[in-house]
Formats: C-alpha cells, sequence, structure tokens
C-alpha cells in the first residue's frame, strides 16, 4: 500500500507541476501568448485552459474531493494532452515535440490507475 501512495503522489505531483504550477506561473509570458498564436488559438483559450488547469490540479491533489470530480478532471487532462498532441502534429507536423503531450497523458495514466489502487477502497 505504501509503495502504491507513493507512485500515485509522484505521477499526481509530477501532473501537478507540468499543468498546474507551470502554466500558473508562465501564462502571461510573451513566449507562452505565443505559443497559443501559433496554434491558431485566440489569447482567451489560452487563459481559459490556464483557469482550468489550476482547476484541474486543484481537484486532483485535495484528497476529500468526490471520487465523481476527480474522474471529470482525469478526463479533462487526458482531452487536453490528446488534442494538444493534435494540434502540434496539424500546425508543426509531426516531431519529437508532437507526442510529449502523449508522455505526460502516460504519466496522468500512472496516477489514474494508482489514485484507484490507493483509494478508491476508501471511499
Amino acid at each position: 500500500m505504501k509503495k502504491d501512495k507513493i507512485i500515485f503522489w509522484t505521477a499526481t505531483i509530477i501532473i501537478a507541476l507540468f499543468e498546474g504550477v507551470m502554466p500558473a506561473l508562465t501564462s502571461q509570458t510573451e513566449l507562452a501568448k505565443e505559443g497559443v498564436r501559433h496554434l491558431g488559438y485566440p489569447e482567451y483559450f489560452g487563459n481559459a485552459l490556464v483557469i482550468f488547469k489550476i482547476l484541474g490540479v486543484l481537484t486532483l491533489v485535495i484528497v476529500p474531493i468526490p471520487k465523481r470530480i476527480k474522474e471529470w478532471a482525469y478526463a479533462g487532462f487526458a482531452f487536453d494532452f490528446i488534442f494538444a498532441t493534435i494540434s502540434q502534429g496539424a500546425v508543426d507536423g509531426v516531431n519529437g515535440q508532437t507526442f510529449f503531450p502523449l508522455i505526460v497523458l502516460g504519466i496522468l495514466s500512472v496516477s489514474y490507475i494508482y489514485y484507484h489502487k490507493v483509494y478508491s477502497k476508501h471511499m
């Protein structure tokens, strides 16, 4: 059980850093705004995405939040990573950067699997 908790929290903290902390700290930089424009999205979309990412991360890391809400957060992040891969591939063609969101999706999957191993029995 302890090993499962360590795996869950390690994966979840990586997601929290990539999807919550980094976007919160960098979303208003010119580089981030240019990244959103480069993919063809309006600036307000990038701002909304950051808000939802922060809310999703909070949902994942606050243990007492109901399981059903956590499921929505996991699904939202999965869609985000899948569509990020599609956007990168459509705009820049297929390259190494195209698949980075799928690597993060893999980490999210580990968090999801171990969330159920650790916490579903207690809820």
